[in-house]
């Protein structure tokens, strides 16, 4: 399940890592069979039966979007009494009439493949192709390690998940394996291990995105040296990359994209290039080759035809021969910020097609001559460059492009009219801009566009009614803009888009019903616009995120939205929405993030959401009119990490079961009316780091014994209650947090997902929503209670402390002089007790202190001077 978030989760906000990655695979040979072979009866039979064993998508897969031709039903000509022979996919031996091919890539099955499928039944297959279909999320049985004479064998983008079967290993004779892209495939070391020693005759391995992060890297020494093409993508490899150069042999290597667990010693490197005399294709993007001096490039081979060196920490001045080699058709250096080097003004190597030196130092002249030597360009990168000369109207020349990024280089003005010659373009990134005014007329051409990234730029006006004509768009992201009107009403002619993103623009008037219909839609983000109207109805399609936060939207929750099977976050909050929560939410069992706070949704807190997925990890039903109770049963697997029901109506007890939270971070039950002693039991939660009771009923002492559990703990809110006895001196003695003042500033969020942490907070003394958590940010508020006592010395060793206000209660004594160890303070409110005596000198030390409140008690003497203390009014 995680592997499957994760491929959400990058499709939604990781396609950045798409730019420029091609994707090819391994390619079977398929021969036309003639339609005078006669079929085998018993083998024709195991074809059908294999169909019925399937079902039909009436949507491709979602991993078919990268891919082309169209993908097609190719089992709709499998009819009984033809002749298989005749059949698309089926290729059978000339001589014998046995089915020896099969070749079923894109073809919209749907399902699982047991171990008693007839599809085993076929004992004289040589090649197997069921790549780009989904398989449901099923494993690869151990069945496919019988085909003893199979030569080909492809599982790509096929949606299986867990262990790849060591009896794969039993199949001796393999040429060609490709099980890529299962997004959840795994390979454990012995299996691997057994793919490099058994399967001495492979030509081809393709294991890319399947997790091998357990396998060690001098397995690799053990592939076959007949391997001509190896590709260990996106594999989470780790370490050192062993001496490989015994396959000299290699056509194509890319152990990419594996996200700087890898890296490559100069001398292995130097060995490696020397001996692949073959090499036509080495991506090694993301392997760590700081070391590696890029003046050894230049002994690479001189057929080598794609270099892919992005992300690799490659300092210093690139080598300009390179550039200039006659084959070289791909060349990415992105991602080396230490990287230089000079591009040649003139006589550019004519067979290149994809260039991307985003995020590098080369300086780059935008001129006529750059794009004269250039206009072959199939692929062009140049985010975040160091521009010597800029005419962007001059890329409209470069009509071959396909893709083209310009992100992240302050661009202003408007975006280029010329750009609409492009009518080849199919990707095209503009983000992180300051690209201005309305998009040009002159984007109607661009036709064949698949990608458009325009968010965080200043571009204005309606999103324009043409972009609907964009049949073949499967990403757009105009999010970050100043685009106002309404959604284009014709959205329902992008059958095709996966993500639509259209956040924090000036939208209004009503959602388009044909957006909630989206036939292939996964990300669904409007948030922060001026969007009215009701929400849905859904239809079933495969979306996975929701974010229509902070719009105008009115209604109930439609039943329908809690039928999205496979949805893991659904963010409705700061709308109008009314009308209780049905128990149906329950059956969302991939959901992850749930926030539904600031609204007017009523009834009861449906009992199950404490127990109904070990997936949730947000649950934020804060600022409602919920009443009841807090749902009693949270079960022992609860992976719950933010809890908000703060601002409802909620009564009775704290469920002793929030302590089954193991990942509790934030708990934040402030605002409602909850009738009971302090619950003691939270202090058994490890990772607790926030935790909010305010404006409650809680009454009684506050029991705090642990020595470990609270060391957490940074933000305590216990204010407005009516709780009694002592400060709980037990919790300063061990907040290890507020003792750390040596704390790096970071936000908190969620898991997986952008999703930032909120809290209610009273800071210095005004009442506000803290919509991002300072890691920094450290807070004890016991105010309004009836606690007694003298303040405890040890609240000086709580030397992180921004905000302290132990303000009307019932303390009695002087004010602590340990105070002064409070180093880091902003706020402290002491105001509206029983303390008496002097204020301390030492107090004055507190350079950071603003707010300074000491009325309401029985002090004598004047307020200290000197440093801050000189900026507070005698009332204080």
């Amino acid at each position: 399940m995680a592997s499957l978030l994760w491929f959400a989760h990058s499709i939604c906000f990781l396609l950045f890592h798409l730019h420029f990655q091609a994707f090819p695979s391994l390619s079977f040979s398929f021969n036309s069979s003639s339609a005078a072979i006669q079929c085998q009866y018993d083998q024709s039979l195991a074809l059908l039966q294999f169909k019925k064993s399937l079902s039909v998508k009436s949507a491709p897969s979602p991993w078919s979007f990268l891919h082309h031709p169209k993908p097609y039903l190719k089992t709709e000509s499998w009819k009984e009494g033809t002749n298989c022979c005749s059949w698309d996919g089926i290729t059978c031996d000339t001589e014998t009439g046995n089915v020896i091919g099969l070749h079923l890539s894109n073809s919209l099955l749907y399902g699982s493949i047991y171990s008693s499928n007839p599809l085993f039944s076929l004992r004289h297959l040589r090649k197997l192709d069921l790549s780009l279909n989904d398989f449901n999320h099923s494993r690869i049985v151990p069945q496919f390690g019988q085909f003893s004479k199979l030569t080909h064998l492809n599982l790509s983008y096929s949606g299986f998940v867990g262990q790849i079967p060591s009896e794969i290993t039993y199949l001796s004779g393999l040429l060609s394996l490709d099980l890529s892209r299962n997004y959840g495939l795994i390979s454990e070391t012995t299996t691997f291990t057994k793919i490099a020693r058994n399967l001495t005759q492979l030509r081809e391995l393709d294991l890319s995105r399947v997790k091998m992060s357990l396998v060690p890297l001098s397995s690799l020494m053990n592939l076959s040296s007949s391997l001509t093409f190896l590709k260990l993508k996106s594999c989470e490899l780790q370490g050192k990359i062993p001496d490989i150069s015994h396959l000299s042999k290699l056509v194509s290597l890319d152990i990419s994209w594996n996200y700087g667990g890898l890296s490559m010693e100069p001398m292995i490197f130097d060995k490696l290039v020397r001996n692949l005399t073959e090499i036509r294709e080495l991506h090694l993007s993301w392997v760590n080759m700081s070391m590696v001096e890029p003046s050894s490039l230049t002994n690479l081979s001189s057929h080598l035809s794609s270099l892919a060196l992005g992300n690799c920490e490659l300092k210093g001045k690139f080598p300009d021969n390179i550039i200039q080699r006659t084959n070289l058709q791909l060349l990415y250096l992105f991602g080396n910020g230490d990287l230089n080097g000079s591009l040649p003004r003139h006589n550019w190597n004519n067979s290149l097609r994809s260039l991307s030196l985003s995020f590098t130092q080369f300086p780059i002249y935008l001129d006529y001559d750059f794009i004269s030597n250039l206009k072959s360009l199939e692929t062009l990168g140049l985010s975040s460059c160091n521009f010597r000369v800029l005419n962007l109207e001059l890329l409209g020349k470069l009509t071959e492009l396909s893709k083209l990024a310009l992100s992240s280089n302050n661009f202003s003005g408007r975006i280029p009219s010329s750009f609409g010659s492009l009518k080849r373009l199919s990707h095209l990134y503009l983000s992180y801009n300051n690209f201005s005014g309305e998009i040009p007329s002159t984007f109607e051409n661009i036709r064949q566009l698949q990608i458009l990234w325009l968010q965080n730029n200043h571009c204005s006006g309606p999103i324009p009614h043409y972009f609907t004509n964009f049949t073949l768009l499967y990403i757009l992201d105009l999010s970050n803009n100043q685009f106002t009107g309404p959604i284009p009403f014709q959205v329902s002619r992008l059958s095709s888009l996966l993500h639509l993103d259209l956040s924090n623009n000036l939208l209004n008037a009503t959602i388009p019903p044909s957006v909630f219909t989206l036939p292939e839609l996964w990300c669904l983000i409007l948030n922060n616009n001026q969007l009215t109207g009701h929400l849905g109805p859904f239809q079933d399609n495969p979306l996975r995120y929701i974010d229509l936060s902070n719009n105008m939207l009115h209604g109930s929750i439609p039943s329908s939205i809690l039928k999205l099977a496979d949805l893991t976050v659904l963010i409705l909050s700061s709308n109008k929405l009314v009308g209780e929560v049905s128990s149906a939410v329950c059956n969302l069992n991939s959901l992850q993030i749930l926030d539904l706070s600031n609204n007017s949704l009523n009834g009861f807190i449906p009992q199950c959401l404490g127990n109904f997925t070990n997936n949730l990890s947000v649950l934020h039903l804060g600022t409602n009119n919920f009443h009841g109770t807090i749902p009693e049963t949270f079960s022992a697997s609860c992976s719950l990490r933010y809890l908000n029901l703060n601002g409802n109506q909620l009564q009775r007890r704290i469920p002793p079961s929030i302590s089954n939270c193991r990942n509790l971070e934030i708990l934040d039950l402030g605002y409602n009316k909850i009738e009971d002693s302090f619950p003691y039991f939270l202090e058994t939660l490890p990772e607790l780091q926030i935790l909010v009771l305010k404006s409650n009923k809680l009454h009684g002492l506050v029991k705090w014994s642990s020595t470990y559990y609270s060391l957490k703990l940074r933000m305590f809110d216990l204010s407005n209650n009516m709780l009694s006895g002592p400060l709980p001196s037990g919790y300063f003695n061990n907040s290890k947090a507020m003792m750390n003042s040596d704390v790096k500033m970071e936000y908190m969020t969620a898991p997986n997902y952008p999703y930032d942490y909120s809290v209610s907070l009273t800071l210095k003394g005004v009442e506000i929503e803290l919509v991002r958590i300072q890691t920094l940010l450290t807070t004890i508020d016991l105010s309004g209670n009836k606690f007694t006592g003298e303040i405890p010395q040890s609240i000086g060793k709580l030397k992180a402390l921004k905000l302290l206000n132990l303000s009307h209660n019932q303390l009695t004594g002087n004010i602590q002089p340990s105070l002064r160890e409070l180093s880091n303070l902003e706020s402290l409110d002491l105001s509206s007790n029983f303390l008496v005596g002097r204020i301390p000198m030492q107090l004055t030390d507190l350079t950071f202190l603003q707010v300074f409140r000491v009325s309401d008690n029985r002090l004598e003497g004047p307020i200290p001077e000197g440093k801050q203390f000189n900026t507070f009014d005698k009332s204080s």
